[in-house]
């Protein structure tokens, strides 16, 4: 006890010393070339209320807002002038305010010889080509981010930089090819531009081993194949190359990219089958190759190899097969997404060994890959509520399973009700028969429920009603039979879950049976009742004996003579 308030004691000693010492330190102002430069950068600028107190009275500009300088020297070191938050999040990054800026840059950057990190992005520059002058900043900062503006023009290459640099050009228009980059370059994000092109010149014939850790390309019009030329690029963790026009196979030298841990290739043109090189990368936690033309088997050794992979998916491809049980042994997997393909045979009845779908625990942390510059936060394009939704900060939280629009056979197995954490639950569009698992209400996290067109037959279970965050439910075109369960918020759903079932009671009409006229996936659905054949025949009899005789008094000139004349003939005929 007594080590420990002596201990207490130097400590606080020590802090009130430090105190002392540093109020006696006077702190450094800003540099007068600098808070010149700072004036004039004001100046092009349409900046609102943002940049108030940037004024040559305020002769400290180290004091000015989102300005900040080298506590030693006083040199400007950092104009923090954003307004989003990057993907890329940098242990250095300070709150940035609402208010966007407008205007012009201004050349009096170059003035600021210190500084190493600029952050422009998400304002509201003119439209207008980043002048040439501009890419020279790139020879000594470490921090770029000019995302979300309407800047254009082409990017030259940037092969002059000294130290180790992120590098933010996304959502602007910018066109032209991919350009070249010193291999000091850490992160590159040139995603949602209209670049075009091919890879080639970009990714090959490099003499050194580039330092580039996070590759976002997503959403360009690049085309051509994927080059097979990874070997030099072994510090990547992150590949983003989604929404473009790649066709060819994946490469297989991408094999020899051993810390990588997100590769999305989702919609392009890619054919072929999944090279067994990416068995050599064990890091990988997400695997996004939705939306090609992808064929093949798929491997086992995924879920002998690829240990960590939280996310795969793999919808709207070719494969073909079945669900290999290897892919039980992914404790980890949290997204499997294996639609719109040709699967076939049963569901693995190891399924409930993906503990990380069992547990309810919430986390709400991002997915997220470090790098040597801050953290990489994933995301991913999923189908819920039969609506397709992009998800970054929430993905963390999403755990779900669709195989959906296969043609996979026998029955549910019973283990799908131990993924008690699921939130989506999609096997709609197989051949699957059976009841539905009699415990489906231990999934109480359940949101989305989508067992529709299947040979799915029984009872909906009771236990269902226990499903109390259930939003979005299809059970249609079944052979269910018996009553939906009453008293429970089945009835809350639109009659249009149950159609083609031979289900009855609320939510369901209760006077006519709905018999839909159509099937076809995607088609439409005639919700008409049941024609009733009698009620028409007696209608048809009833206006033809009608008409039998009104006509005849239609077209006669004489009343008296018509009903004379039928009178006398049922007379004759009487006798």
């Amino acid at each position: 006890m007594d080590f420990v308030a002596i201990y207490l004691l130097m400590l606080l000693c020590l802090n009130i010393f430090t105190n002392s010492f540093s109020k006696e330190i006077p702190q450094p102002s800003c540099i007068k070339s600098e808070r010149q430069a700072l004036l004039k950068i004001k100046q092009q600028l349409k900046h609102s209320n943002m940049l108030d107190n940037w004024k040559a009275r305020n002769e400290d500009c180290c004091k000015w807002v989102r300005v900040f300088c080298n506590s030693i020297t006083g040199h400007v070191t950092e104009l923090q002038l954003g307004n989003s938050n990057d993907t890329i999040a940098s242990s250095r990054s300070k709150k940035a305010g609402s208010l966007k800026l407008g205007g012009k840059l201004s050349p009096a950057l170059l003035d600021l010889k210190h500084l190493s990190y600029l952050d422009l992005s998400n304002n509201d520059f003119d439209p207008t080509q980043i002048p040439d002058w501009f890419w020279n900043l790139t020879s000594h900062l470490q921090y770029l981010n000019i995302s979300g503006n309407q800047f254009q023009g082409k990017i030259p290459d940037l092969l002059t930089n000294q130290a180790s640099l992120v590098l933010d050009l996304s959502f602007n228009n910018f066109t032209g090819s991919l350009p070249g980059i010193s291999f000091n370059v850490t992160v590159l994000d040139l995603s949602n531009n209209v670049l075009s092109g091919s890879m080639s010149q970009f990714l090959c014939h490099k003499k050194h081993q580039m330092k580039l850790e996070v590759l976002n390309l997503e959403g360009n019009h690049l085309s051509g194949e994927i080059p097979d030329c990874w070997e030099k690029w072994r510090s990547l963790v992150a590949i983003e190359l989604c929404n473009n026009n790649f066709s060819g196979g994946i490469p297989s030298s991408m094999g020899a990219l051993t810390s990588l841990e997100s590769l999305h290739l989702r919609n392009n043109h890619l054919e072929g089958e999944i090279p067994d090189s990416l068995t050599n990368c064990t890091q990988l936690l997400t695997l996004d190759f939705a939306a090609n033309h992808l064929s093949g088997e798929i491997p086992p050794w995924m879920g002998e190899r690829l240990s960590k992979l939280i996310i795969i998916s793999f919808q709207s491809n070719r494969f073909h097969g079945h669900v290999p049980e290897q892919i039980c042994g992914l404790s980890s997997l949290q997204i499997l997404d294996l639609s719109h393909n040709n699967l076939s045979g049963n569901i693995p009845s190891c399924i409930n060994n993906l503990t990380a779908m069992i547990s309810g625990k919430m986390s709400y942390s991002k997915i997220s890959y470090n790098t040597s510059k801050g953290c990489f936060f994933d995301n991913m394009a999923l189908m819920m509520k039969g609506v397709v939704l992009d998800y970054s900060s929430t993905l963390r939280l999403i755990k779900l399973v669709d195989l959906s629009d296969n043609n996979l056979s026998g029955e549910i197995p019973a283990e799908m009700t131990m993924l008690t954490g699921l939130l989506s639950l999609n096997l709609s569009k197989n051949h699957l028969v059976g009841k539905i698992p009699s415990n489906i209400g231990a999934i109480k996290t359940l949101e989305c429920v989508d067992l529709s067109e299947n040979n799915l037959s029984g009872k909906i279970p009771d236990s269902m009603s226990e499903l109390n965050f259930l939003s979005y439910l299809n059970l249609s075109y079944n052979n269910l039979t018996g009553q939906i369960p009453t008293g429970t918020q089945l009835q809350s759903f639109s009659a249009s879950s149950f159609l083609g079932t031979k289900l009855y009671g609320p939510p369901l009409p209760t006077s006519k049976t709905l018999v839909p006229v159509s099937k076809i996936v995607g088609g439409p659905v005639d919700n008409r009742t049941q024609v009733d054949w009698n009620f028409i025949c007696m209608e048809f009899g009833f206006w033809c004996g009608f008409l039998c005789v009104a006509c005849p008094l239609l077209f006669t000139n004489s009343w008296d003579a018509c009903i004379f004349r039928i009178l006398t003939k049922l007379k004759i005929k009487h006798f």
